[in-house]
């Protein structure tokens, strides 16, 4: 078609009179893009607000798995034991546990299925947990879509204890002169439970721990004492040495375990009255201080070719010994 000469003329692009410069304002945007955390509808901020809530009731700070944490003035709050042998075996042992988290759609072996049958037949609840979830109560530790929670362990006062079992033999209600073991410096928990399980075979009373920079009741050690963690009481002490004044004062003797004791265990003459046996970190042994506390420094006669014994193996051989002495009169 003619266009009568006239050249076309293209329209010019961009904005038209009267827009008011509404292209402008659209080309300036929102800022910059926040992270995917700080997006409500991205899982990333949901997962940040699971884990931020959690540290609220938890506390802060990361911890290992089985690993128990320490809350407000050193109380201990709740550990948890994670992957299909941990978990299984700490339930044969008979540990108390609070509830046992399972993964969604979990691929199921004889492990996971014996873990089942005694939660059922304990009564620890089961709670079907997302893999965020289980990451998130084990900071990221291996947990094979098994984890059982533990809850913390209950300590009476040491000086209510002995006190209490004091009164106890005084009156004939318990036939055995009181028997303690008491951990100076120790802080692992099998050493702990193996004390446990000792104290308990040989009729021992009780195990007392300071409050500070020592082993406390774990899952490693409810292990370690197979089951005998329920029938032997662990007590604390805010420090050790008053605990030990206090039990002198009430006629209980305080024996030291160390090498280089002024005593030899065969010929111990206190086996017979109030004891409370305290056993120093196979390390440094007994510190100072406990040692001007103890009554007698007594030694177990060994081989001089090794220079200690496992604090564990020794507090078992001297309450043997104890025992064997208090059958005899």
């Amino acid at each position: 078609m003619a266009n009568n000469g006239r050249r076309s003329v293209k329209a010019k692009k961009g904005p038209t009179i009267g827009t008011g410069g509404h292209g402008r304002k659209a080309l300036e945007g929102k800022g910059p893009t926040p992270k995917a955390e700080d997006r409500p509808y991205h899982k990333a901020h949901k997962s940040k607000q699971l884990s931020e809530r959690s540290a609220a009731k938890r506390g802060t700070g990361a911890r290992s798995a089985g690993a128990s944490r320490t809350g407000p003035k050193g109380r201990a709050t709740e550990e948890v034991v994670t992957g299909r042998n941990s978990v299984v075996e700490a339930l044969r042992a008979g540990i108390p546990a609070k509830a046992l988290h399972i993964a969604i759609r979990i691929e199921m072996d004889d492990r996971v299925k014996e873990s089942l049958k005694i939660a059922a037949e304990r009564g620890i609840p089961l709670l079907e947990t997302g893999k965020p979830e289980l990451d998130r109560m084990t900071d990221d530790a291996i947990h094979q879509g098994l984890v059982l929670q533990i809850p913390p362990y209950e300590y009476q006062d040491a000086y209510d204890l002995a006190e209490e079992t004091v009164e106890r033999w005084k009156k004939g209600h318990v036939s055995n002169a009181p028997l303690f073991v008491a951990l100076d410096g120790i802080t692992d928990p099998r050493n702990l439970g193996a004390i446990i399980r000792s104290v308990s075979a040989f009729s021992g009373h009780g195990v007392i721990v300071p409050e500070r920079r020592s082993v406390g009741v774990t899952a490693s050690a409810w292990k370690t004492s197979a089951g005998a963690a329920v029938r032997v009481p662990v007590a604390r002490a805010a420090n050790l040495n008053s605990a030990l004044k206090q039990f002198k004062n009430m006629g209980i003797f305080v024996l030291g375990l160390d090498g280089d004791g002024d005593v030899s265990l065969p010929d111990l003459t206190l086996a017979a009255e109030p004891v409370c046996i305290v056993v120093g970190s196979e390390g440094k042994g007994l510190s100072r201080l406990v040692r001007e506390n103890c009554d007698q420094i007594v030694s177990i006669p060994i081989n001089s070719a090794m220079e200690s014994l496992n604090a564990s193996m020794a507090v078992g051989i001297s309450l043997y010994e104890i025992s064997r002495q208090r059958a005899v009169k």
